[in-house]
């Protein structure tokens, strides 16, 4: 199946984020953590399966930087007491990309991060694979590698607010149901993505998916 075809089989409703979800991440960028999760959004429109094919991005509209993160896929619909292991249906690693100059301009005028979050292709996914269970999904890293070099290296058990937090935090507030994602916050050592990089993300060493990056406009 290739990466159009995956993405076409998950019928994705709403793309849910969870901003400084690291500590050391929301550090190197000179964030306090928050005490509640921090939540945006994407449109579905954003989302791009990975398929050993180019990456379009815009090329104009300054930096772009990449944040590797674990990626859940919603499989039914929430209910209060529901646990995790019962909610998810399968998970992959992803890359939330950000418009990192736009997103400073927005973050000073106290703007919405929509221009930054939510421009198309900013979702990116790598192969899914079948939930293991949260206890499972502690016991492998996840990461990116840019050109064979690897550039982020976390742990689900790093989190500031675990995946079972998460969950209640957004059923509760805006609702989760079949076909809704959630992108669970990214380790140190975003950076910014250049014309030509090739894009390898990972989960327990191996890979799930690569691509290319074009920057175009």
């Amino acid at each position: 199946m290739n990466g159009n075809e995956e993405l076409a089989q998950l019928d994705i409703r709403n793309i849910y984020c969870v901003g400084r979800n690291y500590r050391l991440h929301a550090a190197e960028l000179g964030n306090e953590v928050p005490t509640s999760p921090m939540i945006f959004t994407k449109p579905s429109h954003a989302a791009m399966q990975m398929s050993d094919g180019d990456l379009i991005l815009p090329g104009s509209r300054g930096s772009i930087h990449y944040e590797a993160e674990l990626v859940f896929a919603v499989g039914t619909a929430y209910e209060p007491g529901i646990h995790l292991d019962e909610l998810f249906s399968m998970f992959t690693v992803g890359l939330d990309l950000t418009l990192r100059d736009v997103q400073d301009g927005l973050k000073a005028k106290g703007h919405p991060w929509l221009p930054a979050k939510g421009f198309r292709n900013s979702a990116v996914l790598g192969s899914w694979k079948a939930f293991p269970g949260a206890a499972a999904i502690t016991e492998h890293d996840f990461g990116l590698r840019i050109n064979e070099n690897e550039v982020q290296r976390g742990n689900a058990s790093d989190m500031v607010f675990d995946l079972q937090q998460i969950v209640d935090f957004v059923g509760h507030n805006y609702g989760l149901g079949a076909g809704d994602l959630l992108f669970t916050g990214t380790p140190a050592g975003v950076g910014a993505l250049n014309s030509g990089d090739k894009l390898d993300v990972w989960w327990n060493e191996l890979s799930l998916g690569h691509s290319k990056v074009q920057l175009e406009g």
